[in-house]
């Protein structure tokens, strides 16, 4: 018999995160959104900062800069996934767990700031057909600095998970 279409409800308490239907039933723990998507900005920054960084100082291959370049923005887009379910989906903790998870918090958010605004600028470079000029120089010292704040970031995360069992 249909009883009419599932309504999912958020219900956030103190320690966890969970998606109910409307019966009360939990469907699963939204605390694994996080963990699930953090890897992803990681590894796309790292390596497309890498891939970029060569194909400017070898100045031949073109193709390296525009993988570097797009895998910066796909990397943005998983920053951002990322900040979003840690902000949403995450609990707080008590004690020294709390001001480790408070610093992964600020890095997290710079971590959002530069790799957004080093996107950004390097958008509009290519846009205005300036990725060939010194300011090349500039978006890559971006990406760098967003390179290390996503990696200070993932650190801080991992000794949350590793000292503080955060998600075991």
């Amino acid at each position: 018999m249909y009883a009419g279409p599932v309504i999912f409800v958020l219900v956030k308490s103190r320690n966890n995160s969970y998606i109910r239907d409307t019966n009360s039933q939990i469907m699963f723990d939204s605390n694994h959104f996080h963990p699930s998507m953090v890897h992803f900005p990681i590894a796309l920054i790292a390596v497309g900062f890498f891939f970029d960084l060569y194909g400017v100082l070898s100045g031949k291959d073109k193709c390296l800069s525009v993988t570097g370049y797009r895998l910066e923005l796909l990397g943005m887009i998983g920053t951002v996934l990322a900040y979003g379910t840690g902000y949403f989906f995450t609990s707080t903790m008590e004690g020294e767990g709390e001001v480790i998870r408070a610093e992964h918090e600020l890095f997290a958010t710079i971590s959002l700031i530069t790799v957004i605004v080093a996107t950004l600028f390097r958008t509009v470079l290519n846009y205005l057909g300036k990725e060939k000029t010194r300011l090349k120089y500039v978006s890559l010292s971006m990406y760098l600095l967003s390179m290390i704040f996503i990696l200070l970031t993932g650190y801080l995360g991992g000794v949350l998970v590793i000292n503080y069992m955060i998600g075991m």
